[in-house]
């Protein structure tokens, strides 16, 4: 909410994948992770930022352990703050991590190598840079 990058370029750039992409092929997920303001950043603000923004696909509010004001998700992946991209393959593997915007036409072209590698499982390791870590949806942790 606070991330000018954000508001100005990701979130729109996200509802714009939403509506290009088959939702059954590739989905849009937004994490609230909270690593400053913590007082003003609450689950109310983050409602009605979203209706304000019109965000058009879920999001997600980063937790927190007790005494630590870095998020667990972004403790997990090592963000070093936002607006960060995570591409996610279809078997849970983290593709991509970025640190700050992507170019839209970059963007969709790493999203459709993705869906690519979906139906040619052989061509999926052959010259894809690919880091070592698996999340599922719902875990609290990543297994690397």
């Amino acid at each position: 909410m606070l991330c000018p990058g954000c508001v100005a370029e990701t979130i729109p750039q996200l509802n714009r994948v939403r509506l290009l992409f088959p939702q059954d092929r590739v989905a849009v997920l937004g994490l609230h992770s909270v690593f400053e303001h913590h007082a003003g950043m609450g689950e109310a603000s983050l409602r009605a930022f979203l209706h304000e923004y019109k965000v058009h696909f879920p999001v997600g509010i980063d937790r927190h352990l007790p005494n630590d004001p870095i998020p667990v998700t972004m403790q997990t992946y090592r963000f070093r703050g936002t607006p960060t991209l995570l591409l996610i393959d279809a078997d849970g593997g983290l593709r991509r991590q970025h640190f700050g915007h992507v170019a839209d036409l970059q963007l969709g072209a790493e999203i459709m190598t993705l869906m690519r590698d979906t139906t040619q499982p052989s061509s999926k390791t052959e010259g894809a840079s690919t880091m070592q870590m698996h999340c599922e949806v719902g875990a609290s942790s990543c297994a690397t």
